[in-house]
């Protein structure tokens, strides 16, 4: 009798991507990324990894990466472009990109949060490669609401005079509560900082 690959997702324990103190991601797994300022929450933990990163980018989507708000997190010249006709191109993209495990991370923009069936087969894939644990990324509209995914986070940003800065938030995770936090980046590619949010807002 066949099992249904989907029935059980292993999950075995492997170093997280500390990205800034609590903002860490298990790697060989999918997370969502959410909000207006998705993209530079990607390139933040780009800059937390080596090695090239794939991302993917829907063909009818104008905008593309700017080069000097990459080079504030990477060298653009670690990040390979791919263009994907249509949502289930680029899900089919992402797979087989944590599959072959050729790159540590696997970033993928889509128009709304994909189903539970395409998000565990991400997982799947991503804990496919021997030796390896890329960490795969989905960047969606608003609050997100993919299924099935590892951690849901939320970036907005909340800039000063002077400061960049990025109002945080974890709006679901396996093993942690929700949580908010201010994530400053005191210079380019510097160690970026992270606050509570209530502490900061309560001394303001």
């Amino acid at each position: 009798m066949s099992r249904d690959p989907f029935s059980h997702m292993p999950h075995r324990p492997r170093r997280p991507c500390v990205v800034a103190g609590e903002f860490a991601l298990a790697t060989g797994r999918v997370h969502e990324f959410c909000g207006p300022a998705r993209q530079a929450l990607a390139l933040a933990v780009a800059g937390r990894l080596a090695g090239p990163v794939i991302w993917i980018i829907p063909d009818w989507q104008g905008e593309a990466l700017c080069g000097p708000g990459v080079n504030r997190w990477i060298d653009p010249a670690r990040l390979l472009i791919v263009r994907a006709g249509r949502e289930a191109e680029g899900l089919w993209c992402m797979e087989e990109a944590l599959r072959a495990g050729a790159a540590p991370l696997v970033v993928a923009e889509m128009e709304a949060p994909p189903g539970m069936v395409p998000v565990r087969r991400l997982h799947l894939a991503a804990g496919t490669p021997e030796g390896t644990a890329p960490l795969g990324l989905i960047l969606t509209p608003g609050t997100g609401g993919a299924p099935g995914i590892e951690s849901r986070w939320q970036a907005a940003p909340a800039h000063a005079a002077g400061l960049n800065r990025w109002e945080l938030h974890r709006l679901r995770a396996r093993m942690a509560p929700p949580a908010a936090w201010h994530l400053t980046q005191p210079a380019p590619r510097a160690e970026l900082v992270l606050s509570p949010l209530a502490a900061l807002e309560a001394t303001a």
